[in-house]
């Protein structure tokens, strides 16, 4: 039996060493909250939400396209990646252009577009090849572009924007909508520039009445028409309703029929987008396409109509990077000089 003294400093030493351990402890451990803000938090880019927006580079047009990236990225503090699609040969010179130049800041991708998706559903229409290049049809396959993303934007490349994209992005679409557009007949202020330049707005512009499989879709001709150019598009409904099947259906009958690609639209890539989301669109704010800029060298919007604009689009033959075309300084405010000297503006002292 140990003696009671023995047993008193075996105690006396526990508690020593116990009081050692507790105190070391305070001292040097991490703080568990501290030790959980290293690992959990994500800075606030991390947290936000991407914005995709889909853009085309086309050959001889590259500039457009850059010109519409610089205005949107200088006119948000949104988190936007940009997909740039392109055909293998023009993919090397646009990933230069961006990296050479002030948008080398930007969140980008570049993705390839194979045109052989195409082969045999395109009829071909020599009153306007420029409608039939491969890249106008990028819109019909966004879900297989665009991987990762619930909602999309799309634009054409002759656009520049003037508001914060995130407006766009947060476009309401209804349930069971795959896509969102703007009606040709939403602005009061548009109607005289539409009549000026003789475009219609109505689906009798777009397919050809006379055959009866146009008739048996039921349409009314003189139905607003929407424009394609900037779609805010759901992948999950797209996907589900399997929509780029059905664009692709009527591409193929109007091979074979000949519906759309000679009436007074020239809407190769717009008919079919008509066809298919007849009546089951949501609709974007006007203001946030503002069209037809593109349609005649003469006709013009007012300046203060302009600067209200949210997006201007340039759709028709006369671009602003060529000349004649109406409104070119505001395109040009966005534009950036090609590094290498390839694509050059078009204007009456050059």
């Amino acid at each position: 039996i140990l003696p009671l003294v023995s047993v008193n400093q075996i105690l006396l030493l526990l508690l020593v060493l116990t009081v050692c351990a507790i105190l070391y402890n305070k001292v040097h451990q991490v703080p568990l909250a501290l030790r959980n803000e290293t690992v959990d938090l994500e800075s606030p880019e991390e947290m936000e939400e991407e914005i995709p927006v889909v853009i085309c580079a086309a050959a001889g047009r590259m500039g457009a396209a850059v010109a519409a990236i610089s205005s949107i990225y200088s006119n948000t503090e949104a988190n936007v990646v940009f997909y740039i699609i392109g055909l293998k040969t023009t993919i090397p010179h646009i990933r230069k252009w961006i990296e050479n130049s002030k948008l080398k800041e930007i969140k980008f991708k570049v993705v390839e577009f194979n045109p052989m998706v195409l082969k045999g559903k395109i009829r071909q229409d020599a009153s306007r090849p420029e409608l039939l290049q491969p890249l106008n049809f990028v819109r019909f396959y966004l879900p297989l572009l665009i991987q990762k993303h619930e909602k999309v934007i799309y634009l054409d490349d002759d656009v520049i924007v003037q508001g914060d994209i995130q407006e766009l992005y947060d476009t309401k679409l209804a349930p069971g909508h795959a896509a969102a557009f703007s009606d040709d007949c939403d602005l009061p202020s548009t109607h005289e520039m539409v009549r000026s330049v003789g475009m219609q707005n109505t689906y009798m512009g777009f397919l050809d009445y006379r055959k009866q499989a146009i008739r048996d879709l039921g349409i009314s001709p003189s139905t607003c028409s929407f424009n394609p150019g900037v779609i805010v598009a759901n992948m999950t409904e797209w996907k589900h309703q399997r929509i780029t099947k059905q664009l692709e259906k009527w591409m193929q009958r109007n091979v074979e029929e000949n519906l759309y690609s000679s009436t007074l639209g020239g809407g190769v890539a717009t008919s079919p987008m008509l066809i298919v989301f007849h009546g089951k669109y949501s609709s974007i704010n006007p203001m946030w396409h503002i069209r037809h800029l593109g349609w005649s060298p003469d006709a013009r919007y007012s300046e203060q109509f302009l600067q209200e604009a949210k997006l201007l689009h340039w759709n028709g033959r006369y671009k602003p990077w060529d000349y004649p075309s109406v409104h070119t300084d505001l395109w040009e405010n966005w534009f950036i000089p090609d590094p290498s000297g390839k694509f050059k503006l078009t204007r009456p002292d050059s």
